[in-house]
């Protein structure tokens, strides 16, 4: 049986229910880790920590411990994107769940837009369709899933492709998230701030990491997915250099949304040890809550 006193031996630090845009519900979602032979899982869902207490419910009744996580989509000043992670935050932490709450609103505002315009360009949906699919916090994924309700698009590749992307039919810009406040929301809450699939992430070394883990980034998504080895090995690096723990799992969301399956991607044990090493520093941390300004959108 796994604990937070026992190290677990099989563990997948990155999945997603239908808190957010996962396809299974937190307590399935623990149900098919536990037979995929997981010890522990982290949860993660974008912008919501609202399925952790039903996962974990879950796990306890079969022997899976399931770490309180989020993940936060951020934007980078100089282009591109960075999702931070947020592992053994505190889920009912005040200020977690007001900040996090702001984000969501956002989301569903986003939501809004893309229907609108897509409706504008003549494609039969709706925004109740869209959030009777989404059973949490309402992104992307969902409007996609619409359109393949509708038959407009294959999958949910095919709709971003079509549909969703910049300069796309249906697109709008999403609330501009600095990844410095993402980190401050999670330290705030107690939890572990991390960079999730950074590989692809331009200036990395020289300007991301530097800047990040200047304002309390601790961890680093090495073991990510399809990521190569050679990949691995150069962001193993990089965790090294900057003192950053090196985590992983499959990014699991359920069947044709990931290549990697759940529990795909082998995490080495020792990243929970440190990860929960973190949390008992954060503990006693004299951190100030921290709060969001609300989005104009």
């Amino acid at each position: 049986m796994s604990s937070e006193a026992t190290q677990p031996q099989r563990i997948d630090l990155h999945t997603h229910s239908t808190a957010s845009d996962g396809l299974y519900a937190p307590a399935q979602l623990a149900r098919l880790a536990r037979e995929a032979g997981l010890d522990l899982i982290a949860l993660v869902d974008h912008d919501t920590t609202q399925g952790v207490a039903e996962a974990q419910a879950a796990g306890a009744s079969l022997g899976l411990t399931v770490m309180p996580g989020v993940e936060i989509n951020t934007d980078l000043a100089g282009g591109g994107e960075a999702h931070i992670l947020g592992y053994e935050v505190t889920p009912d932490d005040p200020s977690l769940a007001s900040n996090l709450g702001l984000l969501r609103g956002a989301r569903e505002r986003r939501g809004e837009r893309m229907v609108a315009n897509l409706r504008a360009a003549g494609f039969d949906i709706s925004w109740p369709q869209v959030r009777e699919i989404a059973k949490g916090a309402v992104g992307r994924p969902h409007v996609a899933r619409a359109l393949i309700n509708g038959g407009y698009a294959t999958d949910v590749s095919d709709a971003f492709a079509r549909y969703l992307s910049p300069g796309r039919p249906g697109f709008s810009p999403r609330y501009k998230l600095a990844p410095d406040d993402a980190i401050r929301i999670i330290r705030s809450a107690r939890g572990i701030p991390t960079l999730a699939h950074p590989a692809s992430i331009v200036d990395l070394e020289a300007r991301v990491l530097p800047h990040l883990v200047g304002v309390g980034l601790q961890g680093l998504e090495c073991y990510y997915g399809q990521y190569d080895e050679a990949t691995v090995a150069r962001l193993l690096g990089l965790a090294a250099r900057f003192g950053l723990i090196a985590t992983g799992g499959s990014d699991y969301h359920g069947p044709n949304m990931h290549p990697t399956p759940l529990g795909g991607r082998a995490v080495p044990p020792e990243a929970v040890t440190q990860l929960r090493e973190a949390r008992a520093a954060a503990l006693a941390r004299s951190d100030e809550p921290f709060a969001l300004t609300p989005p104009n959108l």
